[in-house]
C-alpha cells in the first residue's frame, strides 16, 4: 500500500448504526468513526433521544453495524434521562434477544456529568488511561456529548476577552477530541443547540457553513449556536428540525385564530448542513416509543401532500 493506492482507493472508515436502517442509509451506514459528528436542533427535535439510542446501538456487532462497543455519555443538561435510556433498552434487548440473553446493555454505558467547558477538558484529559485500558471486555467506541452549547452559555459574556478565552477551548476541546478519534478509532457525537437567527440574509454570521442558506424549524428562522469558531470545529453537522403541517381540515384538533378547526401534524427532518462524506439532503423521521426512525415516503404519499 502506498500514497498513490490511498488516494485512489481511500479505506473505509467504520461506521456506528443508528439503530435505523432508513436513517443508517440516509447517513452512508451511520456515524462515522474517527471524527466529530454535530447534532444541532431546538429542543423537542429528538437529538437526546438519537444519542440514546446510539449508546446502545454502538454494542452491536460489526456485522449488524455496530462497533462492538461499550460508549461513554458525557451530559450538562440536568436531569440524565435515564427512564427513557431504560424504556430503549428493553426495546433494543426485545429487537435482539440473543445476543442479550444474559446480559443488560446498560452495563455497558457509562455516564458522566459535565459543568463547565473546563470541566469537560479535565475529563476527556484523564479518559485516556480509560480508552488504553478498558474496564470491560467491550472497548470504548463512542464518546457522545449532550450538550456542547450548554457548557458556554453562561460562562463567557460578549466581549473580547471572553470571546477569544472561548475560542482557545473550542480549540483545545475539539483538538482533544479528534486526537481521540483517530487514536482509538471512536465515533464522537457533540449536540449543539439553536438561537434565533437576527441580521441580514447576506455575509457569513455563522450561518452560510454547509449545504442551507437559511435554517427553520418551529417557524422560526434559526442558526446553530456558538458561530462560526465552533463550527469549523468539527467534521460533520447535521440538522434536526420541527415543523407543523396542516393535513386537512378536520375538526377537533387545532384551532385557528379564525376560529377553523385544521388537523396538524409534527414533521421532523434531518439535513445534512456539511459532511465530507455525503451530500445534501434530508430524511424524515419520526419519535416512538421505541425510538427515532426515519420514514421513506412513497411518489403516492407525496403527490396526496402535493394536492393538499
Amino acid at each position: 500500500m502506498n500514497p498513490e493506492n490511498l488516494l485512489q482507493h481511500p479505506l473505509p472508515t467504520p461506521k456506528c448504526t443508528t439503530g435505523c436502517p432508513l436513517i443508517d442509509r440516509f447517513l452512508s451506514g451511520g456515524v462515522p468513526t474517527n471524527s466529530i459528528t454535530e447534532l444541532v436542533s431546538e429542543s423537542g427535535c429528538g437529538k437526546t433521544q438519537l444519542c440514546l439510542q446510539l449508546l446502545l446501538a454502538a454494542q452491536l456487532p460489526t456485522t449488524l453495524g455496530g462497533l462492538a462497543s461499550s460508549s461513554l455519555y458525557l451530559h450538562s443538561e440536568f436531569p440524565f434521562p435515564f427512564r427513557r435510556l431504560h424504556q430503549l433498552s428493553l426495546s433494543f434487548r426485545s429487537s435482539h434477544p440473543s445476543l442479550f440473553a444474559s446480559s443488560d446493555p446498560l452495563d455497558r454505558i457509562f455516564v458522566h456529568p459535565l459543568h463547565s467547558a473546563e470541566h469537560l477538558l479535565d475529563v476527556l484529559r484523564r479518559i485516556d488511561r480509560f480508552l488504553e485500558h478498558p474496564p470491560t471486555l467491550f472497548p470504548l467506541k463512542l464518546i457522545i456529548i449532550d450538550s456542547i452549547a450548554a457548557l458556554f452559555r453562561s460562562e463567557f459574556e460578549n466581549k473580547p476577552s471572553d470571546l477569544k478565552r472561548r475560542s482557545v477551548l473550542f480549540f483545545k476541546i475539539s483538538s482533544k477530541l479528534k486526537l481521540q478519534a483517530k487514536t482509538f478509532g471512536l465515533a464522537v457525537v457533540v449536540t449543539n443547540q439553536v438561537v434565533d437567527f437576527v441580521g441580514s440574509s447576506d455575509g457569513m454570521n455563522g450561518l452560510r457553513v454547509g449545504n442551507l442558506g437559511s435554517l427553520y424549524s418551529s417557524g422560526r428562522r434559526v442558526c446553530p449556536a456558538l458561530g462560526i469558531s465552533w463550527a469549523n470545529c468539527v467534521n460533520s453537522r447535521l440538522f434536526l428540525s420541527r415543523n407543523e403541517e396542516v393535513l386537512g381540515d378536520e375538526s377537533g384538533l387545532v384551532e385557528t385564530g379564525s376560529g377553523d378547526f385544521v388537523a396538524v401534524q409534527t414533521k421532523r427532518h434531518i439535513h445534512v448542513l456539511f459532511a465530507p462524506h455525503l451530500p445534501n439532503s434530508s430524511c424524515e423521521y419520526i419519535i416512538v416509543r421505541e425510538g427515532v426512525f426515519g420514514v421513506e415516503r412513497t411518489a403516492t404519499d407525496l403527490q396526496k401532500r402535493a394536492i393538499k
